[in-house]
């Protein structure tokens, strides 16, 4: 994962200043260039929104000036990137007013980088009058608008403000999908099953249905983009996403084991286990294995680490699965409640300690599949 410097340095703030001030006609862009030199320190969110004020100080107030600095600019070489990311914040703020004009801005703006997080404040404000807009944008000939206008939309998109309505309701938003669930670009289709996605966490049934439909009248494609689009009812081994991919939830399997080979591993080390599944029904099945392991509040859950499509007749059995066992907390015996050290407060992070790792603190509940 790239740094914060290194998607929005300095350099990259000094040259929008100069793209921009060459744009607008001026000698400079002061907030920019005061800004460049101020970003030490800031994460990669926070880089985003002094850019993008520094942006808003140093344009136009009026929204003809403002775009016209923006649209020239983008007929500049060099402005793309990174760089375009906080000026598509600008333009949600500036554009709001005028709405429509906004989203055509951001239309012309989103293939530099993306305008997935600037659409959203115009869904927020006007999911209805922003879609009339973004359905349109599904019959674009540029891959990076048809994905704007699904990734926008996205309900939970990753590293952006959620649409509160669309995870209440994501059904408004699903024309967007219909439209674009065989489309050409795999760029596209990949952001439709993240979409899907983000609505099986809130709506698993309603996720199922459309790809249900989705299935009905499919394209080659369309079964891939199913199967990632369910991934998160598939690792939590819902029935009727298993079933909708020919994966039957009753199956005639026997499961033994999992047998640990030494429960106690050395930081660096593998944690090696075995398991056995004997099918006596027809192949294929899916079959997958979880692991239980301590989050940062001390409490277990499951983590699923992912289903695959197994053909289960009889062959020779397979390697032991190797896990390697990270850092948990390191400390004396015998062990300590997970993340307090002596004295320390709930939540506190303890500090450095000597002593021998165990990893007994994560638990296997399912392993690696042989048959």
């Amino acid at each position: 994962m790239p740094t914060a410097d290194e998607l929005l340095s300095a350099d990259t703030v000094t040259t929008l200043a100069r793209l921009l001030a060459g744009a607008g006609g001026r000698r400079s862009s002061p907030a920019l260039r005061a800004r460049a030199d101020a970003l030490a320190g800031l994460t990669f969110s926070g880089r985003v929104a002094a850019v993008r004020d520094a942006v808003l100080d140093d344009l136009p107030d009026a929204w003809p000036a403002f775009e016209a600095v923006v649209r020239t600019a983008l007929d500049r070489p060099g402005f793309e990137g990174w760089m375009t990311f906080p000026v598509g914040e600008a333009v949600a703020v500036r554009g709001l007013e005028v709405f429509e004009p906004g989203l055509d801005l951001l239309h012309d703006l989103t293939s530099r980088l993306t305008a997935e997080s600037a659409v959203r404040p115009f869904l927020r404000a006007d999911p209805d009058r922003a879609l009339a807009v973004v359905q349109k944008w599904t019959d674009d000939p540029d891959p990076h608008v048809r994905r704007l206008a699904c990734e926008g939309t996205r309900p939970r998109l990753p590293w952006a403000p959620q649409l509160p309505a669309f995870v209440a309701d994501p059904r408004p938003a699903l024309p967007v999908l219909d439209a674009l669930y065989r489309d050409g670009s795999e760029y596209v289709r990949r952001s439709v099953s993240n979409h899907l996605n983000d609505i099986s966490r809130d709506h698993p049934a309603l996720a199922v249905e459309t790809a249900a439909r989705w299935l009905a009248e499919p394209e080659a494609t369309t079964e891939r983009v199913v199967r990632h689009g369910l991934r998160t009812l598939i690792k939590a081994g819902r029935p009727e996403a298993l079933t909708l991919l020919g994966h039957s939830p009753d199956v005639p399997v026997t499961v033994s084991g999992p047998v640990v080979a030494d429960p106690r591993v050395a930081v660096g080390e593998y944690l090696v286990f075995d398991w056995t599944v004997t099918n006596t029904g027809p192949p294929p099945r899916a079959v997958g294995h979880r692991l239980r392991r301590p989050p940062h509040e001390g409490q277990r859950h499951p983590h699923p680490q992912g289903v695959q499509t197994r053909d289960a007749r009889a062959r020779p059995p397979r390697n032991p699965r190797r896990h390697q066992a990270p850092l948990l907390q390191a400390h004396q015996h015998p062990p300590l409640p997970l993340g307090r050290a002596p004295g320390a407060a709930p939540g506190q992070r303890p500090g450095p300690r000597r002593g021998p790792f165990f990893a007994g603190r994560r638990m296997i509940t399912a392993a690696c599949c042989r048959s």
